[in-house]
């Protein structure tokens, strides 16, 4: 989707916007490549009235002429990874979001920012999406990507139609098992197990689906699988299924003389094995236990765009990790990058070669707290920041940067001063002491909530929140991350060059 915007901030940093044209209050503030719509009021000699990011105000002229730049949103989803990406011709992909909206103590979801983004932000009414991927099988990652899709929650979104050209996986599935799901057969080559039920294009997920053939994916994964068979293109088709692996190179779509960016495929990566059947089928690597496959396997990507290099890790463990740096001995270049999405939320299942082959300037780390996960493990920030890239400029540290969505989220609190029942009754705090608050509380991605009271005097209210989304943006040459501040809205940003 194209929202025909008249022009972009080009400071690179932030903008601000102002209520009246004389300068006198600030209402918000833009960042370098916001889009921009010029409003009919006469311009001054210093200022023009927009609508940006949703609202209405007056910026500096000096501040816009910019051009549309690729745009990545790390969205703070809790425990789990969501990913948006806007390229400059206005394509959009969606990279996971992470829980689905029932399972989130905050009741939001990738979706909800998603739906943000198209009805706020670009004044529409559809949420147009150019490829949408599951990195994986774990319900952290695909279940906010159900929440875009499911049309019983479309009632959560402002966006009337939901429309995706593509969706892209990782092959490996839950398939229903006598003892329970599982991750279906393996076959030997040499000395490594390899599963070999792999989902690949939309008939072999219509085939997984009918109850009368084998195997059955199984759980949320199959209703998952359900919404996205259901899915439609803008132009009214069922969406395309494509299973993604190092084989394929270059994501359809993105590929070297299109359009850019350029992105590039480089894990899963896919193996020749013997079925039972004693068929050349494709297999993918059992790393052991079932949640050490699926992370294992999941989607790596890297955006090339200018000289900028952005990498997209999902889940990946110490063990796939290792995998990924045998098969890519003699130019393990291709893990270099600018910025890299941190493997698995930051947990400590991480090769540390690996790290060193990324050798990113910036990391970003999709965590969450409440969670029991205990993300980002410490030595995991520190080894982010041993392995990146060093920059110093006036005997300061330009790059290393590492980000962390759980860090970035703030929450204002509000001590509980009176009621007001809807039958007009009003009770204050004095008459409320020693009185209990029952609540039911559920933990990211737990099943059931569980109970639990409070007495009302040390209640507080959630006043309000500010998401830990990271913002990246590039023109191919400079590259920012930013993050919001709590108290007034404004951006706390840091740029440096690609050096590729």
């Amino acid at each position: 989707m194209n929202p025909n915007f008249d022009t972009h901030v080009k400071t690179k940093g932030s903008a601000k916007l102002y209520a009246k044209a004389d300068g006198s209050k600030v209402i918000g503030y833009l960042l370098w490549g916001d889009g921009v719509k010029f409003l009919a009021d006469a311009p001054t000699a210093t200022r023009r009235r927009v609508k940006a990011r949703g609202r209405s105000g007056w910026v500096d002229k000096s501040a816009l002429g910019g051009k549309s730049l690729l745009e990545l949103y790390f969205i703070d989803v809790g425990q789990g990874d969501g990913v948006l990406v806007k390229t400059p011709d206005f394509r959009h992909l969606v990279i996971d979001a992470g829980h689905p909206r029932a399972k989130q103590p905050s009741r939001k979801s990738g979706a909800d920012f998603v739906d943000w983004k198209f009805v706020k932000d670009y004044g529409g009414t559809a949420i147009e999406l150019d490829a949408l991927i599951a990195s994986h099988n774990d319900l952290d990652h695909y279940g906010g990507l159900d929440d875009l899709l499911d049309a019983q929650q479309n009632a959560e979104l402002d966006a009337q139609t939901v429309a995706v050209e593509r969706f892209f996986h990782a092959g490996l599935s839950w398939w229903r098992g006598a003892g329970g799901r599982t991750l279906g057969p393996t076959a030997t080559k040499g000395a490594r197990k390899y599963f070999v039920d792999l989902l690949n294009d939309r008939a072999s997920a219509v085939a997984a689906l009918d109850g009368a053939s084998k195997p059955q994916l199984q759980g949320e994964w199959r209703e998952f699988v359900k919404q996205v068979v259901a899915a439609k293109t803008r132009g009214g088709q069922p969406t395309p299924f494509t299973r993604l692996s190092e084989k394929m190179s270059h994501l359809p779509g993105f590929e070297p003389g299109s359009a850019t960016p350029v992105i590039r495929v480089l894990a899963p990566l896919e193996t020749t094995v013997q079925n039972a059947a004693g068929q050349n089928v494709p297999g993918l690597q059992d790393f052991g236990e079932p949640s050490q496959s699926t992370n294992g396997q999941s989607i790596l990507l890297r955006i090339d765009y200018g000289r900028a290099r952005i990498l997209l890790t999902g889940d990946l463990n110490k063990a796939a990790q290792q995998a990924l740096l045998e098969a890519h001995a003699g130019h393990l270049i291709d893990f270099q990058c600018d910025v890299a999405k941190a493997c698995h939320h930051g947990s400590d299942d991480v090769s540390f070669a690996f790290l060193q082959a990324m050798n990113a300037s910036a990391t970003i780390i999709s965590s969450g707290d409440a969670e029991g996960h205990d993300h980002p493990r410490p030595r995991v920030v520190a080894a982010s920041g041993l392995t990146g890239y060093m920059t110093v400029k006036d005997d300061q540290i330009v790059t290393p940067l590492v980000y962390s969505t759980e860090l970035a989220r703030s929450t204002l609190l509000g001590d509980m001063v009176s009621i007001d029942l809807a039958n007009g009754t009003k009770l204050n705090a004095a008459a409320l002491a020693g009185s209990k608050i029952n609540y039911m509380a559920r933990k990211p991605g737990a099943l059931n909530p569980s109970p639990g009271h409070r007495k009302f005097e040390t209640t507080y209210v959630v006043a309000g929140v500010v998401y830990g989304l990271v913002n990246v943006r590039t023109d191919g040459d400079t590259i920012l991350c930013a993050t919001m501040n709590e108290g007034d809205g404004s951006w706390s940003f840091k740029t440096f060059k690609s050096r590729f």
